[in-house]
C-alpha cells in the first residue's frame, strides 16, 4: 500500500511539473524580448510588436485548449471579467493600437498579434472584449476574421463613428477624437465624414458570417454614445440578418461606469459560448 501511495504521489508530482512547463511555454514561445510584470497577482508578459505595446497574462492553470480573452482598449479598466476568467484558466491579451479607430493599420497590427499568439499556443478562437470605442476595434477585426472569434462582449459600445466622435447625431462632436478619426481614415471634408462606411454598423453582413454570439451591456441613459444610434440600431441590423445578439440593459445608467460590479452574467455568457465552439 505504501508503495502504491508513493507511486501515485510521484505521478502527481510529474503531472504538476508538466503543467508548470506547459504554463511557462506560452511565454517562452514569444520570441520578442519580454518583461514579466504582475496583473492582479498573475504573471504578465509585456513586449513591443512593430512599435505597439503588447501584454499577455497567464492563469495559474490554463483551461483545456488555452482559451483567451482579448481586451481591445483601456487596459486595466474595470477588470472584473478578466480576473474571473483568469480564475477559470483563461489567458488575457492586449495589443495597443490607440488611437487608430479600427482602421486598416490597426487591423493589420492585430493580425500580426493574433498570429504571434497562435504560435504561442493559444486557442484559434478569441473572446473579444471592447468597452466604449473599443467595440470599433473588436468588430472591425471580427468583420475581417469571422472564423477566429468565439464570442464578443462589448460595453456601452461605439458602433457608429459618425455618431461618436463624429457628432452627426444627437450629441456634439468630440473635437480632439474627431481630428484623429479623420487622420486615421484620410477624411478631409464634412461630406467625407457623412459618406464614411468604416464603422461596425456598416459591417453587420460581415460580422454575422462568424455565427458567434454577441453580448452588449447598454446604459440606457448613455449621454456620450447614444444607444439609439449605436447599440439599438446595431441590434436591429444583426437580428435582421439572423445574427446571435443579446442586449443587457442598464436602466438609468450613463456611459460610466462600464461592466458590472459582479461580472457573473458576462462570465457565464463567455464560458457558455466557448464551450459551444470547442470541438472537443
Amino acid at each position: 500500500m505504501k508503495y502504491l501511495i508513493a507511486t501515485l504521489l510521484c505521478l502527481l508530482n510529474i503531472l504538476c511539473k508538466a503543467q508548470n512547463i506547459a504554463q511557462e511555454d506560452i511565454f517562452s514561445k514569444i520570441k520578442q524580448p519580454l518583461q514579466i510584470t504582475s496583473y492582479h497577482g498573475y504573471d504578465c508578459a509585456e513586449w513591443m510588436l512593430n512599435g505597439h505595446a503588447c501584454k499577455l497574462v497567464k492563469p495559474r492553470q490554463a483551461a483545456k485548449g488555452n482559451p483567451w480573452i482579448w481586451r481591445a482598449r483601456f487596459w486595466g479598466h474595470e477588470p472584473q471579467t478578466e480576473i474571473a476568467l483568469l480564475e477559470h484558466g483563461y489567458h488575457v491579451a492586449y495589443c495597443d493600437v490607440a488611437e487608430l479607430f479600427g482602421n486598416p493599420e490597426a487591423i493589420s497590427t492585430w493580425n500580426s498579434f493574433y498570429a504571434l499568439l497562435q504560435q504561442a499556443g493559444l486557442s484559434d478562437k478569441a473572446v473579444m472584449e471592447g468597452m466604449s470605442r473599443g467595440a470599433v476595434y473588436v468588430f472591425n477585426w471580427a468583420a475581417e476574421n469571422p472564423a477566429k472569434v468565439a464570442c464578443v462582449y462589448v460595453d456601452n459600445p461605439v458602433l457608429d463613428l459618425k455618431s461618436w466622435p463624429g457628432g452627426l447625431g444627437a450629441v456634439l462632436p468630440d473635437s480632439a477624437s474627431l481630428l484623429k478619426l479623420k487622420a486615421d481614415y484620410n477624411l478631409h471634408t464634412s461630406e467625407d465624414l457623412k459618406q464614411f462606411k468604416g464603422s461596425p454598423i456598416d459591417k453587420t453582413a460581415q460580422i454575422v458570417k462568424g455565427n458567434y454570439p454577441i453580448l452588449i451591456l447598454c446604459a440606457d441613459a448613455d449621454e456620450a454614445v447614444p444607444p439609439a444610434e449605436n447599440t439599438l440600431l446595431f441590434e436591429r441590423k444583426i437580428k435582421a440578418q439572423n445574427g446571435k445578439i443579446s442586449v443587457m440593459h442598464k436602466p438609468g445608467f450613463k456611459h460610466h461606469p462600464h461592466s458590472l460590479p459582479d461580472p457573473k452574467p458576462i462570465v457565464t455568457f463567455i464560458l457558455n459560448a466557448v464551450h459551444q465552439t470547442d470541438p472537443h
